[in-house]
C-alpha cells in the first residue's frame, strides 16, 4: 500500500489533489487480494438476479403492469449501483490501486449517488403504488397509466441527475486542509467532503442533496404504509387481511433492507457511538450491496406471477407436462 500523507493543517487550503487514497476495510489492507472476493461474488449474483428479473419482465407482456415496471426500475438501480462499485474494488483486489485519479473518484461518486438515489426514488413510488392499489382500488387503473408511468420515470430520472450533477464540480473546485485519503473501497461524497476545509459551503449543499432524499424519502415511504394499515385494520376477513399483505411483504422488506444500514451509519454518526472502524465501514458495504443481491430473490419468492413466469421460460417442457 502507498505511503499516506501526512495530515496538513486546516490554515493550509490547497486544490484537490490529482489523486485519491482508497484505504479499503481498516485492517485488510495487506491482504487486499482475498479480502474483495466475496463482493466481486456478490456483484456476479447481483447481476444475475436482477439480470433475470429485467429479462423476464421485458419479455412478458403480461408483466407490463405498474407494479411490474416498477420492480424493471428498481433492478436498474441496483445493478447499476453495484456497478458504480466495482472498479475500484477490482483494482484493490488485482493491482493494489490504491491510488484513484480525482476525475475517476468524482465520476464514481456521481453514479453510486445517481443510483442510491434513483433506488430510493423507486421504492418511493413503489409505497404510493401500493398504497393506491389498496387504498383506491376503484381509481387504481385510471390514474396509474402508461402515460402517468412514463412522467414518473422521467421525474425520477430528473430528479437523481438535477441534484447530483452539480456534486462532482463543486467538490473539484472545493479547498482542501486534510490529506485526500478516503475510508472506503469506493468513492462517496460524504468521505471525500469531510476533507474540505471547514466553511466550504459546496459540502452543505452535498448534505441537503442527501437529506433530501435519504431522509425525506424513508418518511414517505412509511406515511403511505401507515395508510395501508389503517384500510388493512378494515377489511373484512383474516383471509382477505392477509393477501392484501402479502402484495406489500416483498417490498417492505426492500425497504428495510435499504434503509436500516443507512439510519444505524446515521445514528452512530449522531451519537458518536464507539464502534470500530472496520465494522462502520462493513456496515456501508451491506448497505450498498446487500439490497440488490437480496432484492430480486424477495421478489422472486414473494410474488407469485414473478416466480412462475421465470420457471415456465426456464423450464418450458416441465411446465407445460404438468399443467
Amino acid at each position: 500500500m502507498p505511503t499516506l500523507p501526512i495530515q496538513a493543517p486546516c490554515n493550509n487550503r490547497t486544490p484537490m489533489a490529482p489523486t485519491f487514497l482508497l484505504v479499503g476495510l481498516p485492517g485488510l489492507e495487506v491482504a487486499p487480494s482475498w479480502w474483495t472476493v466475496p463482493f466481486i461474488v456478490v456483484y456476479l449474483l447481483s447481476a444475475l438476479g436482477n439480470g433475470t428479473i429485467l429479462w423476464i419482465i421485458a419479455l412478458e407482456p403480461t408483466l407490463h403492469r405498474p407494479m411490474y415496471l416498477f420492480l424493471f426500475l428498481l433492478s436498474v438501480s441496483d445493478v447499476g449501483l453495484v456497478t458504480a462499485l466495482m472498479p475500484t474494488l477490482l483494482g484493490l483486489a488485482f493491482a493494489d490501486a490504491h491510488a484513484v485519479p480525482a476525475a475517476a473518484c468524482l465520476l464514481q461518486m456521481f453514479f453510486v449517488h445517481v443510483f442510491s438515489v434513483m433506488e430510493s426514488s423507486v421504492l418511493l413510488v413503489m409505497a404510493f403504488d401500493r398504497a393506491l392499489a389498496i387504498c383506491r382500488p376503484l381509481h387504481y387503473p385510471a390514474l396509474l397509466t402508461n402515460s402517468a408511468i412514463s412522467k414518473i420515470g422521467l421525474a425520477i430520472a430528473f430528479r437523481c441527475l438535477g441534484l447530483h450533477l452539480p456534486l462532482p464540480f463543486l467538490l473539484a473546485h472545493m479547498p482542501y486542509c486534510r490529506p485526500q485519503v478516503l475510508t472506503h473501497s469506493y468513492c462517496l461524497h460524504p468521505d471525500m467532503a469531510r476533507l474540505a476545509c471547514p466553511g466550504a459551503w459546496g459540502a452543505v449543499y452535498s448534505l441537503a442533496v442527501v437529506l433530501s432524499a435519504m431522509a425525506l424519502d424513508p418518511l414517505l415511504i412509511f406515511f403511505s404504509y401507515g395508510l395501508i394499515g389503517k384500510v388493512l385494520q378494515g377489511v373484512g376477513s383474516t383471509e382477505d387481511r392477509w393477501k392484501a399483505g402479502q402484495t406489500c411483504a416483498a417490498h417492505l422488506s426492500a425497504v428495510l433492507l435499504f434503509y436500516l444500514p443507512m439510519i444505524l451509519l446515521a445514528l452512530i454518526s449522531q451519537f458518536k457511538l464507539p464502534l470500530p472502524q472496520p465494522a462502520h465501514t462493513l456496515l456501508s458495504y451491506v448497505h450498498f450491496l446487500l439490497p440488490p443481491l437480496i432484492n430480486p430473490v424477495l421478489y422472486s419468492v414473494k410474488m407469485k406471477e414473478i416466480r412462475e413466469k421465470i420457471l415456465r421460460r426456464m423450464f418450458p417442457r416441465k411446465i407445460g407436462c404438468s399443467q
